[in-house]
């Protein structure tokens, strides 16, 4: 799995002037928990930026005053104005502590019912999941091959022994709906069947209502001749 490694330095000082300072520096506080003790530090904004501006899952060591740090990303604050990065949380990885993760799924296989001429639709993007640190990848697959029409992938068909899945087991990861084509031909079928054997009735019955017309005028008496 990837790892990113950030450099930085633990915070001496604290408090909003501190913040302030650092972040005019170009700098972001952070804060590492979930290891031994949890450690206050600062990096340079640039040095987040290929970990927090991608959606893949990645690793982070986190170096700090000769010391590392295994960890993954748990939250980010953003500026509301300037959606500047201005602090971020990270979880530092216990080998025998686990770790609740969010991991993204990877789609494989090509869906029976898209073949049939159905569409796909992605409902989930990623899966929340607790684990050792020792099983954490990079995605989660999920195989689509045996999808058919109208059928969906929920988070209870995700089997992976080593995850605690935490989403509900009953959410739809992924469906195959039916194309507006395919409606129309299911439903177009019988109404255009219906509409024909409409059409055809009034022209069937046409000559025999004109039959009454055409027998009082061959019965008519001719008028008199004066």
């Amino acid at each position: 799995m990837k790892t990113i490694t950030i450099e930085g330095q633990l915070r001496t000082e604290h408090g909003k002037q501190a913040t302030r300072q650092l972040r005019s520096e170009g700098n972001v506080p952070g804060v590492i928990y979930g290891g031994a003790k949890e450690l206050s530090f600062s990096a340079p904004v640039t040095s987040f930026k290929t970990l927090v501006y991608t959606p893949d899952f990645q690793l982070a060591e986190v170096k700090l005053d000769g010391q590392s740090y295994r960890c993954i990303l748990k939250d980010l604050q953003f500026d509301k104005v300037t959606d500047v990065l201005i602090h971020v949380d990270f979880m530092e990885l216990v080998e025998d502590k686990k770790v609740i993760a969010t991991i993204p799924i990877k789609f494989t296989g090509a869906a029976k019912g898209v073949k049939d001429g159905g569409k796909l639709i992605t409902k989930m993007k990623a899966l929340k999941v607790k684990t050792y640190p020792k099983y954490l990848k990079e995605n989660i697959e999920v195989d689509l091959t045996e999808l058919e029409l109208n059928g969906n992938v929920r988070v209870e068909d995700v089997k992976d022994s080593n995850y605690e899945i935490l989403n509900s087991p009953r959410i739809p990861i992924a469906s195959i709906v039916l194309t507006r084509q395919l409606k129309q031909e299911e439903s177009g079928a019988p109404a255009a069947g219906a509409t024909a054997a409409k059409a055809a009735a009034p022209a069937a019955a046409a000559p025999a209502a004109a039959k009454p017309a055409a027998a009082k005028a061959a019965t008519a008496k001719p008028a008199a001749k004066k």
